[in-house]
This record gives C-alpha cells, sequence and structure tokens, in this order.
C-alpha cells in the first residue's frame, strides 16, 4: 500500500496517451515502431520502453497482440 513512485505515476501518463492514440482509430494494428513514431508522448521513448508499457496495457486488456507475418501488432481492445 504505498505511494506509486514518479516513474510509475510518468508511465500511467503515457499509457493513457497510448491508449486514447490507438482508441482513435480502434480498427488498426500497430506496430511498437510506429507508436513510438506516431504517439507525440513517444517519440523521445526507446522502442523497448513502449514495448513494456504495451505489456502493461496487455495485462490490464486494454491491448491486444496481433501476429501478422511473425510480426506482432497491437490493437486497441474496447
Amino acid at each position: 500500500e504505498r505511494k506509486p513512485t514518479a516513474t510509475q505515476v510518468a508511465n500511467e501518463g503515457l499509457k493513457v496517451a497510448i491508449v486514447n492514440f490507438m482508441a482513435e482509430q480502434p480498427n488498426r494494428l500497430f506496430s511498437i515502431a510506429e507508436l513510438v513514431k506516431e504517439v507525440p508522448e513517444c517519440n523521445e521513448l526507446s522502442g523497448q520502453k513502449v514495448s513494456a508499457l504495451i505489456s502493461q496495457l496487455m495485462k490490464e486488456g486494454k491491448v491486444e497482440r496481433i501476429e501478422e507475418k511473425r510480426k506482432a501488432f497491437f490493437k486497441f481492445v474496447e
């Protein structure tokens, strides 16, 4: 029952930004690279960091992973 760290609070903000961006185009599949480029809040982040945030969103049930031709894509879950 501790307070979240500054990093955890920042990560929550990033996850909200990612989900809101993906929700604008609910039928589109996004790669990690596209999210890094297209979500303004993620422009400065590494692909690895965005991937970690996406993993957290998948655990929360907000995003689903879809593989196409052995490449991972992510889709907003309504």
